[in-house]
């Protein structure tokens, strides 16, 4: 009897651990794409106008206008992800594997392109420096999530409401450009980040432990995870930039 009791337990641990390896596989992957998307364009060949600025040949070819106005095309760029992702999320019943890796991928696309500005406004030593001190802190909260014995259902419900009142808030601000706000906005999203990142570590620990799924759904979740981790984190590493990093 003990045997097999110790042979389910092993089988247990060793499908939590699968999960969780295709997790971070999603997670680290559409950060490669972003990362490499964002710096190619961002950070590429440069054009010198009259006043001494520089802006990447990407950024002025397809997100300017011949005027010198932001293009329609940025705003697309800026704004698909979060369509994008809430179709992930909350589709991923009815669509295929297939479809759902395609469209994680042009996610990860989308958000390059997007996070390649900014290489416009900061150093790439801050971008750097920073994006390191996120990992940590990302890292420090995902082992806190997995490894605390507290329920943090009702702390995720109240932080989860507090990143839907930032969002709404950095669209307004997206306009209005009040660098007060954006500080306020980046203060609170750190604490937001860091605290539901612990609550989705938790979540979905609870996941990997459910023997019911099939290995379909499994493998579906463990993209929806990669993504919700993914999302966090570059939420958490461009609340820190914004208070944090130096100006180009």
């Amino acid at each position: 009897m003990n045997s097999i009791l110790d042979n389910n337990t092993a089988y247990s641990k060793e499908i939590s651990r699968e999960f969780f390896r295709s997790v971070y596989s999603y997670m680290f992957a559409a950060l490669a794409i972003s990362g490499v998307i964002a710096y190619l364009t961002g950070a590429g060949e440069q054009i010198t106008f009259e006043n001494g600025k520089q802006l990447p040949v990407f950024f002025v070819k397809y997100f300017l206008t011949a005027e010198g106005a932001i293009s329609p095309l940025f705003y697309v760029v800026a704004f698909a992800p979060v369509g994008l992702g809430l179709l992930i999320q909350m589709a991923y019943r009815r669509l295929s594997l297939g479809l759902l890796m395609g469209l994680f991928i042009l996610y990860s696309v989308l958000m390059g392109l997007s996070l390649s500005t900014i290489f416009i406004v900061y150093t790439e030593a801050s971008i750097a420096s920073t994006f390191f001190v996120a990992a940590g802190a990302f890292a420090a909260m995902a082992i806190l999530g997995y490894t605390t014995s507290t329920d943090l259902t009702k702390f995720g419900s109240l932080l989860y409401m507090a990143f839907i009142g930032i969002f709404i808030a950095g669209i307004v601000n997206f306009f209005m450009h009040s660098e007060t706000m954006s500080y306020v906005i980046s203060a609170v999203g750190v604490f937001v980040f860091t605290g539901l990142t612990a609550y989705y570590m938790q979540q979905l620990k609870g996941i990997s432990q459910d023997e019911t799924l099939s290995g379909l759904d499994r493998n579906k979740l463990s993209l929806i995870g990669g993504l919700q981790l993914y999302i966090l984190f570059v939420n958490l590493f461009l609340s820190l930039l914004r208070l944090f990093g130096s100006r180009d």
